[in-house]
């Protein structure tokens, strides 16, 4: 398939856009791919460690209960809480003094993942600020649901880092200061 997209390309596109082409869809497939891997990583040692600190706290059914978080954990920001609350069910109808205690661990175990675990997996797929981060979850969650909440994080870091290209372009056409430092003090520039 790979060759003959190839193939049709060099048809119809001079090899300078072919190159630009294949340099874009590179880029879309590492960040996507780099996102999608380091979320599953995320996610199976949340899982892990959901596990093992539901056999040390004696939860009932630890397996059924760490493959729930493992699994809702994939989805940035509100999956944590999506896995908690059926998680939680389960455990209030077998012992209700164990479901407090349950979402407790619930509540520091994803605050280590989200300020410590997370970031350090996901510090190389993702370069862009948290309020973007949630930002993207939320528009393209509204819009596409699940899909958009699990694929809006990469999806948007691939328009803002063409976006970003396109301004440093336009701004090197006309002879500006690339670095965003530069604009943070200046009020206007002289011409």
């Amino acid at each position: 398939i790979r060759s003959h997209v190839k193939r049709v390309l060099y048809s119809i596109m001079s090899t300078e856009a072919v190159k630009t082409t294949k340099d874009v869809i590179d880029f879309v497939d590492d960040t996507f791919m780099g996102y999608v891997v380091g979320r599953l990583i995320d996610s199976a040692i949340i899982g892990l460690i959901c596990y093992i600190g539901c056999l040390i706290l004696k939860f009932p059914y630890p397996i059924l209960i760490s493959v729930i978080v493992g699994v809702t954990n994939v989805i940035i920001f509100f999956g944590p809480f999506m896995g908690a609350i059926p998680s939680a069910l389960i455990i209030l109808m077998v012992d209700p003094l164990k479901c407090l205690y349950f979402i407790i661990f619930i509540i520091i175990l994803q605050q280590i993942d989200g300020n410590i675990i997370g970031p350090k997996i996901l510090s190389g797929a993702i370069g862009i600020n948290g309020f973007w981060v949630l930002f993207s979850i939320i528009l393209f969650g509204g819009l596409f649901g699940f899909w958009g909440m699990l694929l809006g994080v990469p999806l948007f870091y691939v328009v803002y880092v063409a976006i970003e290209k396109l301004v440093d372009k336009k701004l090197r056409k006309k002879n500006l200061p690339t670095d965003i430092e530069d604009y943070g003090s200046m009020d206007y520039i002289d011409p």
